[in-house]
């Protein structure tokens, strides 16, 4: 029996970046944003318990679904096995999160091409 696919998603939010796992991820109904579902965290069995882990596991309590905007995104993988999820501070490193939105509605100044 094949396993079923995980993913594993990098974005930033509030100045963190979170690393979560996930069995579904695709474009969404709502126009540019990802749509996660099944978030995976990790075995239930393991005895040790990881802090960072269960931060996040509560952040994410009772959330079917989430909707990332696009523009938040790092990086997204197609993993062959579930890693331990968390959030780390953003250190700057070489990673910029987009200044601006990616479309901007109406006629004006950004809008379309030039």
């Amino acid at each position: 029996m094949a396993s079923r696919q995980i993913y594993r998603v990098i974005f930033m939010s509030q100045g963190k970046v979170y690393e979560v796992y996930a069995r579904s991820v695709g474009q969404g109904g709502l126009f540019g944003f990802i749509e996660i579902e099944e978030l995976v965290f990790g075995a239930r069995s393991s005895v040790v318990v990881d802090p960072s882990e269960e931060r996040i596991k509560a952040e994410f309590e009772g959330v079917k679904r989430t909707f990332l905007p696009m523009h938040s995104i790092l990086r997204i993988d197609e993993v062959d096995k579930q890693g331990i999820s968390k959030i780390s501070k953003f250190d700057g490193g070489n990673v910029t999160q987009f200044p601006v939105p990616v479309y901007t509605p109406g006629g004006g100044p950004g809008a379309g091409s030039s």
